[in-house]
């Protein structure tokens, strides 16, 4: 069995955004605008970063590609932010494969999905897969409960055994399902990590004990997510609402419709910090009418930020 690094030092509250992966014009990635966001993000305030995961379309990047989105993201970071990677797979040996491109490549943790595309037979099927990943990993996982693009949930009591694996650091909910996040804090220690990743979730998951939040607009607003953060820690309840309701709603709620990926590029498109909104197939960018929508709101955003 390896030992993982258990280096990962992430604040009682963090704010940790799910990184995009930016391309050029002709779909390569364009690393510059990689480096160029990070450097942006933690000026501003940001706990961690999460490249190649869903809003970084990791499924639509090679191998090395993800490994090169990672590196470029640790070096940016420079040791200032820890690095959760996505490492997602489907299976055990290509999920470790991934794992030890990740540590390469500078990470010091991992976030991992179930298996997409087949389903687990029985519920220890989950729990199975995630310990076998777990015996191996050379690095601190992350568990990742996005159910609608994977084979199922990630059951409560799967995440309450696996809780008490020395390698299982936490969980990313993004069920979108508030009574699961509940249950997460409730059944698992205060030391393990219950991030959640539906963006209006944030204040009320933090209420409830939440660690924080892994999300797609804290790489469009970090600003406003340490505001958020900074207005929870003094039990500024009112002020934590009116930063939701005014920033990370409207934003989110275009995200939903037209899609993470689109929606988020062209957001920081609007914010002048990339210059492609470029995706790969199947995502597709968005149309006149939709960037119209998502420039209002982060025009409105901003001029609340203000």
């Amino acid at each position: 069995m390896s030992t993982p690094n258990t280096g990962v030092a992430i604040p009682a509250l963090g704010t940790l955004p799910a990184m995009i992966t930016p391309f050029d014009s002709d779909e390569a990635v364009d690393h510059a605008s990689i480096s160029t966001l990070v450097e942006w993000m933690i000026k501003h305030g940001v706990d961690g970063l999460v490249p190649c995961g869903t809003t970084g379309e990791f499924a639509s990047l090679s191998r090395e590609e993800r490994r090169s989105v990672i590196e470029t993201t640790a070096g940016a970071a420079d040791g200032d932010a820890p690095i959760i990677a996505g490492a997602a797979a489907t299976t055990v040996g290509s999920t470790l494969e991934h794992i030890n491109d990740a540590a390469a490549a500078g990470a010091d943790a991992v976030l991992i999905t179930p298996p997409y595309y087949h389903a687990a037979n029985a519920s220890t099927g989950n729990l199975r897969f995630f310990e076998r990943v777990a015996d191996e990993s050379v690095l601190p996982i992350y568990l990742y409960n996005i159910p609608m693009c994977t084979s199922g949930p990630i059951h409560t009591e799967t995440v309450r055994k696996l809780a008490t694996n020395d390698c299982v650091h936490g969980i990313k909910d993004t069920s979108g399902d508030f009574s699961v996040i509940q249950r997460f804090i409730a059944e698992t220690p205060d030391s393990f990590h219950v991030f959640q990743g539906y963006d209006d979730h944030f204040v009320a998951a933090q209420l409830l004990g939440a660690s924080g939040g892994i999300n797609a607009l804290a790489g469009v607003f970090p600003e406003a997510f340490e505001a958020l953060s900074d207005a929870l820690e003094v039990g500024d309840t009112a002020r934590a609402k009116e930063i939701q309701q005014r920033i990370v709603s409207p934003l989110f709620e275009l995200s939903l419709e037209y899609g993470f990926a689109p929606t988020i590029k062209t957001a920081l498109q609007s914010r002048g910090l990339l210059e492609n909104a470029t995706v790969r197939p199947p995502l597709i960018e968005l149309d006149d009418a939709q960037r119209t929508d998502v420039s209002t709101a982060v025009e409105n955003a901003c001029s609340y930020l203000e």
